[in-house]
């Protein structure tokens, strides 16, 4: 089944980072990460965007999700399926 497209912002030193990437990884999912670890302008659109100073953040489709913890909240209750494949 064809899933949304899933990007996440990160930074290379970040445990959540990766944690964010294996769940993902492990759902089979597949995703763009957009290194921001020296990159001011990014993490200011994302800062702008988002409400959030923190990365990971993820996206799906363009909307903002959150970072690690709402991602595995959302796995966990079911709903990170529904949202990335729509069913």
């Amino acid at each position: 089944m064809a899933q949304k497209k899933i990007v996440i912002y990160t930074e290379t030193w970040r445990p959540y980072c990766w944690r964010t990437k294996r769940l993902l990884k492990r759902k089979g999912y597949q995703f763009e990460a957009v290194d921001v670890t020296n990159d001011s302008e990014g993490r200011a659109w994302l800062a702008q965007t988002t409400g959030q100073r923190t990365v990971p953040q993820v996206f799906v489709e363009g909307l903002p999700i959150g970072g690690f913890d709402d991602i595995r909240a959302l796995d966990r209750s079911g709903e990170l399926d529904l949202l990335v494949r729509g069913d």
